[in-house]
């Protein structure tokens, strides 16, 4: 009988597993909700977002989340509270600012000077090839003559 009950007892605390739940009052602040917790970065775990994570300081982020919708604040006034307090890294999509410009800027400027490099050495190409081609001398008519004489020889 007692290893019914310590079995029965385990397996009831299996129950009662760290599972999320939060009740919202109103569907549009559920939806709300899963989508900030979606589009948040977990500070500890590598590469994954709040929503996904099982750690101690998502669990807390989720919590500081679920609080705030609830006190009716706006989703720019939870991500401003959550980037003040945990940087640019918290946010899966970073903002465009003075810091990180050469990260969003650079890889269109390096396509547009390889195309621009492209582009300048074809036309140069190009002009030396036009170059070459008025440097060789018309032919005279002995010239003509010889030539056609190699030419017919070749044939034969």
């Amino acid at each position: 009988m007692l290893r019914f009950f310590i079995i029965a007892l385990l397996s009831i605390t299996s129950v009662y597993a760290a599972i999320d739940t939060y009740e919202f009052k109103d569907k549009d602040k559920e939806l709300r909700f899963h989508k900030l917790s979606a589009d948040m970065r977990c500070p500890k775990c590598q590469n994954q977002n709040l929503a996904d994570s099982n750690a101690a300081i998502a669990t807390d982020l989720k919590q500081k989340i679920y609080l705030m919708l609830e006190a009716d604040k706006s989703d720019v006034e939870i991500v401003d509270y959550m980037v003040e307090r945990y940087g640019d890294f918290v946010l899966y999509e970073p903002r465009f600012n003075a810091q990180n410009a050469v990260l969003w800027l650079g890889p269109g400027v390096l396509l547009l000077l390889g195309l621009i490099t492209i582009i300048w050495l074809t036309r140069r190409r190009d002009n030396k090839n036009d170059e070459n081609s008025e440097q060789v001398p018309e032919l005279d008519a002995k010239q003509q003559k010889q030539l056609q004489q190699v030419l017919n020889k070749g044939k034969k």
